[in-house]
Parts: structure tokens; sequence; C-alpha cells
């Protein structure tokens, strides 16, 4: 019987966070066989990231680490900084889950593939930028010149995700470690990426861990499962055994959390807390006015300049797009990624400059208002983004963070209420008190979401923009943040713009959807009418239909 390529014995973290110790992983054992699709699924803190760094020794020197992590029987816990370093990348590769902190924003995306191929592989430079447009291709990027030469601010996050898992596997390692490597990417794409590491395991004999909250991702494509809780492994099964017939109660609510895409429930249920599902029958009536108002509005980018700087091609990000949110209604925007979702938030909100076209809100055009008018009008439409990393300032607590907003708009009379009234957000969106004065890096992708979704709530919004605002959530998280964006929307009659490319997320959430494809409106129709019966084959490609 040979030995497993990978075996983890009685492994052991712990955290040092002043005088206390944080127990992050207890005592657990799993082995990785060659060729073998290993997954880890649990709630945000559960554990399964850590476990992961520690096989690199990624964690910081702080961190306290007993076991055994054997990689082809040499354990690397044993290994100085100099002798793991030839592991990293060569024979375990990372994909890290959020792209944007991971790719330097100095560098070109190509040049930065490049690097890790030159590192590991004596090629000429040459071959090396071959090889890298050929992974970018696998991937699938579309315009691999032009992302080729391009910078990580200029392309979407599913774009960006992509360039990661094509860096990490260009190294062609034994071992590759997916840590929610379909995070940022739409239904289709992620489909696409999940056959390409499946059709890497069958070709090259790649052992691959795959760190996912997203359950149905994982059911596609595991050989394993391990279920972690609190940093212990509460429940192991081969994929199919695990959904059809899950043991653990835990296991079971994970499973139940997810929104389901055949139906329309009330409410999501959550981990320790047991909800009947209640299907939506009705479907919501908006007789008021509307709130917003988009008309024929487009944003579009250079894509091609002339020898004297004048644009000659563009990218129409958004092509001739309109229509209306009223008071306390979602309006969902869906489709792959590069459809122009993203643009059309931040054209609403005048993050970019858009080409023509006319954004109304409460009676004034956004587009047309001045700069202090603009400041003034944000307190009222507020966005979450979908990298929460970069949108935290680093040198700032989370605390102050949502407090600075309250103070800035005069929400509350002083800072001793402006501090009330942040920990009451904190904990509304599933964090604690406690977390008030730590700063984000001390936060899971999670965790930092959360605080993003905290701080946009602070300033009583009317119309709140979520882009892929739960996509990096774990599937109990992310039905308490659901539910919590209902209630709010109830007691406060919100209005959304909801961005997903979660179909089941964007059913769930949604009143009307507009599918969208290379900028325009392919279809739109009330969330029942859309599910039930979809119109455009797109739509239906979409829904897996």
């Amino acid at each position: 019987m040979t030995s497993p390529l990978l075996d983890i014995k009685n492994l052991r973290i712990v955290f040092e966070q002043g005088a206390k110790q944080v127990e992050a992983v207890k005592d657990i054992s799993f082995k990785v066989e060659a060729g073998e699709l290993v997954a880890i699924v649990g709630e945000s803190g559960s554990g399964k990231s850590v476990t992961a760094l520690s096989i690199l020794q990624l964690l910081p020197d702080s961190t306290k680490i007993s076991g055994e992590i054997r990689f082809e029987g040499t354990d690397l816990l044993s290994l100085s900084s100099s002798e793991i370093r030839p592991y990293r990348g060569k024979k375990i590769s990372v994909i890290f889950q959020e792209p944007m902190s991971s790719l330097n924003p100095v560098y070109t995306c190509g040049a930065q593939v490049m690097e890790a191929i030159l590192t590991h592989q004596t090629v000429s430079t040459a071959e090396a930028k071959q090889q890298t447009l050929n992974w970018f291709r696998r991937v699938q990027l579309q315009e691999i010149d032009r992302i080729f030469d391009s910078y990580p601010h200029q392309l979407s996050g599913g774009q960006k995700q992509r360039i990661m898992i094509a860096m990490a596997m260009s190294c062609q390692p034994d071992i590759l470690i997916a840590d929610e490597p379909t995070t940022a990417l739409d239904v289709s794409v992620q489909s696409e990426i999940l056959q390409v590491l499946k059709s890497l395991q069958a070709e090259e004999q790649l052992s691959i861990i795959f760190i996912s909250h997203d359950l149905a991702v994982v059911r596609s494509i595991a050989d394993r499962v391990l279920v972690m809780q609190q940093g212990e492994i509460v429940e192991r099964n081969s994929g199919q055994q695990l959904f059809k017939a899950a043991q653990h109660p835990y296991t079971q609510q994970l499973l139940a959390a997810r929104p389901p895409l055949d139906k329309k429930l009330y409410r999501l249920p959550t981990i320790g807390q047991s909800i009947t599902p209640r299907i939506a029958t009705e479907e919501r009536l908006f007789p008021s006015e509307p709130i917003l108002s988009v008309k024929n509005l487009r944003t579009w980018y250079s894509k091609k300049k002339n020898l004297w700087g004048r644009t000659t091609d563009y990218t129409k990000a958004v092509d001739d797009v309109s229509f209306d949110i009223k008071q306390g209604q979602t309006l969902g925007l869906v489709g792959e990624s590069g459809s122009g979702k993203s643009s059309i938030g931040r054209s609403v909100l005048r993050l970019i400059p858009s080409r023509s076209g006319e954004v109304w809100f409460q009676g004034k055009n956004v587009l047309q208002v001045s700069n202090t008018q603009l400041r003034k009008m944000r307190k009222d439409i507020q966005i979450i983004f979908q990298d929460p990393f970069s949108t935290l300032n680093p040198r700032q607590s989370v605390g102050k963070a949502i407090v600075e907003p309250i103070l800035l708009h005069q929400l509350a009379p002083n800072s001793k209420a402006a501090k009330e009234k942040a920990l009451q957000l904190l904990e509304q969106v599933g964090l604690e008190g406690s977390h008030f004065e730590r700063y984000p890096h001390q936060f899971s992708g999670g965790q930092r979401q959360r605080i993003a979704i905290a701080r946009a709530l602070a300033l009583e919004p009317k119309l709140i923009i979520c882009d892929e605002c739960v996509s990096s959530l774990d599937v109990s998280i992310q039905a308490q943040v659901l539910n919590l964006l209902k209630d709010l929307q109830e007691e406060y009659q919100l209005s959304y713009l909801f961005i997903s490319h979660d179909l089941a997320v964007v059913r769930f959430m949604s009143d009307a959807i507009i599918v969208l494809k290379d900028g325009k409106i392919v279809e739109q129709a009330s969330s029942k009418a859309l599910f039930e019966t979809p119109k455009m084959a797109y739509t239906r490609e979409l829904m897996g239909r």
C-alpha cells in the first residue's frame, strides 16, 4: 500500500492575542492521496483556511503549530524558512481567496504570471510569455493579449481570480490548494473553471485541496469532503454520500441554509435556528413612484487608441440600459463576468463616468448635479463592494471605519452615541462588540464583508447597491446577512440594486430581475416569471436548463 502524498497528523494551531490564546485548529488528522480532490467546508472561522496555510508555513511567526504535515515523507513543519521555499509554488501551490490583495497593483497581470514560470522553470522570456498566454486561454479569459498587458485594477473580480488560477497552475504543482477559487465567478465561468481543475486532476494526477463555503460547488467536484466546525472535523465522507445523507446536525444545517433555485422562500434557515421553510407564492406590489430611474445609460471604456491618443474603439460596458426601482423594491442584476453589472452600479453613483443617459434619484439627475450635491446624495445611496479588503482602511480599526461616517453626517449627537450605534451594527451583521478595536487584517474574508455591510447601513440610506455583497460569505452567514437585508428593507422601506452571479441568491432577494449580456439587457421580468418561464436562451443557459 503506497503512502499518501500528504499526511496531516494531530495538527493543532494556536494564535496568541495578547495574553489570550485562541485554538483555531484542534488536533485534526487527514490524508490526501495522489490525484484526489479533498474539499474542506465550514463556516468562516472554522479553521479551514488556517489549516491550508499551515501546510506551507504561511501563518504568522507567532503562531504555535504542533503535529505533523508530511509531504512525500518530509515533515514540512520541521523545515526552516529557506528549506520550505522550494516547495512553495513548485510542489504545492495556492490560489488565494481575494485576488485584488494577492496581485501586485504596479505590475501587469502577464508579468506576474511570467515571474512565477521563470522562477520555477528554465525557459526563455518568450517561452514564459507563450505559456502565460496558453494558461489564460485555459482559464477561459477573453482578449488574452489585452489581459496580458492589463493591470489588476483594470479587470473585473472574476478576471482577477482567473489570473490567480492561471498563476498557480502554471507552476505545475503536485498539490494545488484552492482557497475559495470560484467565489468571484458567475455560474457559467465557475463551471468552466471547475472543469479545468477536474481535467488537470485527471491528466496530471494532480491532488487538490479545495476550500469553499459553496456546498453546491463542492458537491459537483469532490472525491471526499471534510466538514469543519470550530477547529474540528465533525464529518468526513465521499462527496456524493455526504449530500445524500449528511450525518452530523451541523452539516445538515449547512445544506439547509443554501437558497434553493427551484422556489423562493420568505426566510432562510440559519445555523442553530430552526425555521420551517415557507414558500413565497405572491409577488409584492409597488404602486409608488420610482426612487431610482435609469434612462438610456451608456458607459463605454476606451479599448484602442491611435498615435494621437484618440480612442478608435470602445468596450461598451453599459449600452443603452433603462430600468426603475421603487421604494422598498429589490431589483436584481445577473449576468456573466463582464456583462456590465458592476459598471451599472458604479455609474449610478458616478464612481465612473458615463458617456450618456440619465440617472434620476428623488427628483435629481445624479449625472448632472454638482460635486457638493453628489456628496450629500451619497449618504442616501450606499454601495457594498465585492472585495471588502480593498474598501477598508488597513490602518483604521473597523469600529472607527463605522463611526467616522456616522459623525461626518451627524447621525449621532456625540462619539459615545456613534460608538453605541456601531456596536449594535456589528452585532446585527453577526460579529461581536469585541471586534470594534480590531483591524481589517485580523478578520477573515467573510467577516470583512460583514464589516462593509455594517458601514453601509450606518448612514441609514434609502437605496443600497449590493455589488456581490454576499459572494465571499459562507452559506450560514450568507443566510443571516440575506435575512438581515430583508428585515432592514421591511423596517426602513429600503430599496436594493442587487448585483450577483448567484442566481439562487438573486431569486431569494429580488422582486424583479434584469439579465445582462455584453452591456445590454437580454431579459427583464418579475422574479417569479423569470425563473418559471425564462424566454431567452441565454437566461436558460445561466440557469443550467
